[in-house]
């Protein structure tokens, strides 16, 4: 160890330093869970705008139910995709909280988006707020997830 020079130890420790990175990458949740999630949103907010208030409630338990099944097994982002399984102390326990918080934005978001169309004058408020969110969860689901993890430290 005495005959390492300092640019060798750099370049040892850069190499590390961008595995580490990639692994991070590696953590998270798959496409198809978002997409999945975004086509949930649609159902719910078409249901929510066509059934009565009980129906699109017990629709929504249902939706709860089920997302909460199949996300327990994935919610540990440990998991995104088949390359790599990393263990729980490398990915954190933060990580579902963050994906909780960040759905619950997303209700905010579409409620208020719904709202702000709603007094617009917009036909089928709910449903166009829904479409807009499940946009931005299918297409940016996992950027978001990355950032909010960055913010957090997760």
């Amino acid at each position: 160890m005495d005959d390492v020079a300092p640019e060798q130890a750099r370049s040892a420790l850069d190499v590390v330093e961008r595995a580490r990175q990639e692994v991070a990458e590696e953590i998270g949740l798959p496409r198809g869970y978002w997409w999945a999630m975004a086509a949930g949103w649609v159902v719910l907010g078409t249901l929510g705008d066509v059934l009565p208030s009980w129906a699109a409630g017990m629709a929504t338990v249902a939706f709860s139910v089920g997302h909460t099944t199949v996300a327990s097994r994935l919610l540990d982002g440990r998991r995104r995709t088949d390359r790599l399984q990393v263990s729980s102390a490398v990915a954190g326990h933060r990580i579902p909280l963050v994906v909780v918080g960040m759905l619950a934005g997303l209700v905010g978001l579409t409620v208020a988006a719904a709202v702000a169309l709603d007094a617009d004058g917009a036909g089928h408020a709910g449903i166009w707020a829904t479409v807009l969110v499940a946009a931005v969860v299918g297409f940016g689901g996992p950027e978001i997830l990355r950032v909010l993890r960055r913010w957090v430290r997760a």
